[in-house]
């Protein structure tokens, strides 16, 4: 299944990165080292958004680090203002 690219997704994922960092520091979690590599940070914030039902989970057999940039770029396009640049 191909999955729809979306205007701006590499700024929505990285605004997604920054609010989902941010949101795991909420819920206690310590902050990432500057060692962690994206694709480690990108796997957290997914896990952890699906953990607290903000997004529903990709099927295990579609679980890819592509695919969930993806999620993680239509998760925050849902929490941008309508008028927000990267939505325009």
């Amino acid at each position: 299944m191909a999955i729809k690219k979306i205007k701006n997704e590499k700024e929505l994922l990285k605004t997604a990165l920054e609010i989902g960092q941010g949101y795991a520091r909420n819920r206690g979690f310590p902050p990432f080292k500057t060692t962690d590599g994206q694709k480690d940070k990108i796997e957290c914030i997914y896990r952890l958004l699906v953990q607290d039902k903000m997004i529903h989970p990709l099927p295990e057999d579609q679980e890819n680090s592509v695919n969930m940039k993806h999620k993680l770029a239509v998760w925050i396009s849902h929490k941008l203002p309508k008028d927000h640049p990267l939505l325009q």
